[in-house]
């Protein structure tokens, strides 16, 4: 798998999403400069200019006609994919962490950080899906995290929660309509924030990274922790493959805790795992700093990391890669096991 080096970015890669269609590569760094490419060789195929701090998060709505950014300039921003105009500026209190597009495309979430005399919340905008309509400025959902705050947030299947993980560790569910809690569990150690959350292609599952140096998938409805992926490094990303019973991390040492300068004592690889056996079936190095998000090509065609070191590694699946059996699927889960 040669990789694709995406090298349009000055500044750490921050996160990185794939269109539904899988042709598209979205990038945000703290550069300030939402990106574009095409999956298939990596051209960069445009920008989106306007925001005046480090920029977070991206997300593309179902049918790629829509693109939400979040920044430190304390808004989230609105844009039409093909143009590149910006249709919409929402501005908060606080840098936004972590935008999402519900399943339908029609509501759109922010994380907002925490600051003195302003408290973290999970904000719900309802969109209009269409690049031409005059989008709300009122939200139509705020969940105050007043506990521990939102690190990451997302819609489940039909919008019918909102899932959350905190920076202690926890995992919460919210009724999707009303932003009312419904249940929280202890996902990972305490005090250990969870840096990502990506779902299943049918959004009833779900995973969780942490710098606890785990990784969790748990269910939508009840919260029950499925498999748990242990690493020998903090996590900052993890993604579910939807082709393959496989699940990939990301993360490494930041630099000022790494004794030496040598990236196999960072760690920082893109890290197999088979999703039913729990068990690490390869690495992908080429980083030069810890990875800060790994996305998978909605059709499972390629993956892609996006790193401290400021490049998007673009990976193209080999035809040896879906003829893999891990030890024919440890023996067909029944066999010699």
């Amino acid at each position: 798998m040669r990789p694709v080096l995406l090298s349009g970015h000055e500044r750490a890669l921050t996160q990185v999403k794939y269109s539904s269609d899988g042709d598209l590569i979205f990038t945000v760094a703290k550069d300030q400069i939402p990106s574009v490419w095409f999956s298939a060789n990596g051209e960069r195929l445009g920008s989106y200019s306007g925001h005046v701090g480090a920029v977070w998060t991206v997300d593309v709505n179902p049918d790629t006609t829509l693109l939400a950014t979040g920044a430190a300039d304390n808004t989230m921003r609105l844009w039409n994919v093909k143009t590149g105009k910006l249709l919409k500026t929402w501005e908060f209190e606080s840098s936004i962490k972590r935008v999402e597009f519900s399943p339908d495309g029609r509501q759109l979430l922010g994380v907002t950080e925490r600051r003195q005399n302003v408290l973290p919340s999970i904000m719900v905008f309802d969109i209009i899906p269409d690049v031409d309509a005059e989008q709300s400025s009122e939200h139509a959902l705020r969940i105050i995290c007043d506990e521990s705050k939102a690190t990451v947030a997302g819609f489940s299947y039909n919008a019918k929660y909102i899932i959350a993980g905190h920076e202690d560790g926890t995992v919460t569910q919210y009724d999707g309509k009303t932003g009312e809690y419904i249940d929280n569990i202890q996902a990972h150690e305490e005090e250990m924030q969870v840096t990502d959350l990506q779902w299943s292609p049918d959004r009833t599952y779900f995973i969780t990274s942490s710098k606890d140096k785990s990784a969790k998938l748990i269910t939508t409805d009840d919260l029950e922790v499925l498999k748990t992926y242990v690493t020998d490094t903090p996590l900052n990303s993890a993604a579910i493959f939807p082709v393959k019973d496989y699940v990939i991390l990301g993360g490494g040492q930041a630099a000022m805790d790494v004794t030496t300068t040598s990236a196999r004592q960072g760690k920082f690889e893109a890290r197999f795992y088979h999703k039913i056996f729990e068990d690490e079936i390869g690495r992908v190095r080429g980083h030069f700093g810890p990875l800060n998000y790994v996305a998978v090509d909605p059709t499972g065609k390629s993956y892609a990391s996006g790193g401290e070191d400021g490049y998007v590694r673009l990976h193209h699946f080999d035809r040896t890669f879906f003829d893999f059996m891990y030890e024919v699927e440890r023996e067909a889960a029944t066999g010699r096991l």
